[in-house]
């Protein structure tokens, strides 16, 4: 029998936009960020109020940024998070959120409306992933769902070639519904449950000098793929209110991808 996972009713019929904190803008955030754009469009077209973005980061635009990233020299000097936003929001006529700071790393110095229906990662280092369970993780449960429930955890990660999208759950379980033609599976792993980072040295982190150093660290378009790969699986979350894939593995040197079941 097939394994599927029905997405939270909430993100289906929500009275309100689904919120989205979006951490990183950089090689994967701003792909990630217009993928968002266009998924938002694209719900609202079919009658679904649609997502509310908030892009965190705290770094500028360098010239080694440029080619690789979606920024132009007209952007050299300008905060990420802001520089996106404003153009996203200019574009589409959005009032997405931009914070030119880090994600809050422990709960208690987290407000409630920094918490989100969606939390996708798309950041350089460990310790940033470990925070933000942190903070997901020990979000006390509530008997309703509302826009600033945590839901999904969305990340992003990547070597010069490969990378991998894992999508889990926050909560422990999402209730799932009775069916008889598959099994309904209720909790999906995080990342941090599917890589012991503890174990993990910190490498290949960090601003690169230049667009040639950049791309010995990350190749050309393996950023982009990701990005169209994993807001794949939200469209599908929110089209067919259910999934078979919780993420995937990408190999840009072979060309494959291989899917992570639920």
């Amino acid at each position: 029998m097939k394994r599927v996972h029905y997405i939270d009713n909430y993100l289906i019929n929500p009275q309100h936009p689904v919120t989205v904190n979006l951490i990183g803008a950089g090689g994967t955030g701003s792909q990630v960020l217009t993928c968002l754009t266009r998924l938002d469009v694209t719900l609202r077209a079919l009658g679904h109020p649609g997502l509310f973005v908030t892009l965190y980061d705290p770094d500028i635009v360098t010239e080694a940024n440029i080619g690789r990233q979606l920024f132009g020299p007209m952007d050299l000097g300008l905060n990420k998070a802001k520089c996106l936003i404003t153009r996203i929001n200019n574009f589409f006529g959005n009032d997405w959120k931009a914070e030119a700071r880090p994600y809050p790393s422990v709960l208690k110095e987290t407000r409630r409306d920094e918490i989100a229906n969606i939390t996708i990662t798309c950041t350089d280092n460990i310790k940033s992933r470990l925070d933000l369970w942190s903070v997901l993780g020990k979000v006390p449960a509530s008997t309703y769902t509302d826009n600033s429930t945590p839901l999904y955890w969305m990340d992003f990660g990547n070597t010069q070639t490969t990378g991998q999208v894992v999508l889990g759950t926050v909560p422990r379980e999402i209730r799932q519904p009775v069916s008889k033609l598959y099994e309904t599976v209720g909790s999906l792993k995080v990342i941090t449950r599917f890589v012991k980072y503890t174990r993990v040295k910190e490498e290949d982190s960090g601003p690169s000098c230049s667009l040639a150093e950049a791309l010995d660290k990350q190749d050309l378009f393996i950023n982009s793929t990701l990005a169209q790969l994993g807001c794949n699986i939200l469209w599908k979350m929110f089209r067919n209110g259910m999934i078979e894939h919780h993420g995937l593995y990408l190999n840009l040197e072979t060309m494959k991808v291989n899917p992570i079941p639920v």
